[in-house]
């Protein structure tokens, strides 16, 4: 989908990407933003956890792998930018028939030592369900966070 028709259909994704400087994601809808600073999933987990309605807004995030797209089309994201967008990430949301622009494609989004995908990459390897992945994410950032007490 062309960059303009974006912004005619979703002037919010770019009041999102405009407003992305200096957080780690923004979601915009009808002009009111929501920022967060914290890294990877954990915004949108927050989000989610507190039973924010999301549905229709548009997302602009630093980085988005396949994980972030399934709690973004779980949450109903109307359009999402990214910084760095992993493939798979791509592919799903495509699929998925959610709009994404982004400034550059990445084949996988690696871990923070960069040894490895991204542990929450891996988690939604097996699965194509966003609901499903919301759980095994959930899972997953219970043990990483239980390990580090």
């Amino acid at each position: 989908m062309a960059e303009l028709n974006l912004e005619q259909n979703f002037p919010d994704l770019f009041i999102a990407r405009d407003n992305l400087a200096g957080h780690t994601i923004c979601l915009c809808k009808e002009g009111a933003c929501l920022f967060s600073e914290k890294r990877g999933i954990s915004p949108m987990m927050d989000l989610i956890g507190e039973g924010k309605d999301l549905s229709g807004y548009c997302v602009a995030d630093l980085v988005v792998g396949k994980a972030a797209a399934m709690l973004f089309v779980r949450s109903g994201i109307a359009a999402v930018y990214a910084k760095t967008l992993s493939q798979s990430a791509k592919q799903y949301l495509e699929t998925q028939g959610v709009p994404v622009l982004y400034d550059s494609l990445a084949p996988a989004i690696i871990n923070r030592a960069g040894t490895d995908l991204c542990p929450m990459e891996k988690a939604v390897l097996c699965t194509d369900n966003a609901e499903q992945a919301y759980q095994i994410l959930r899972e997953k950032l219970r043990t990483l966070h239980a390990g580090n007490v």
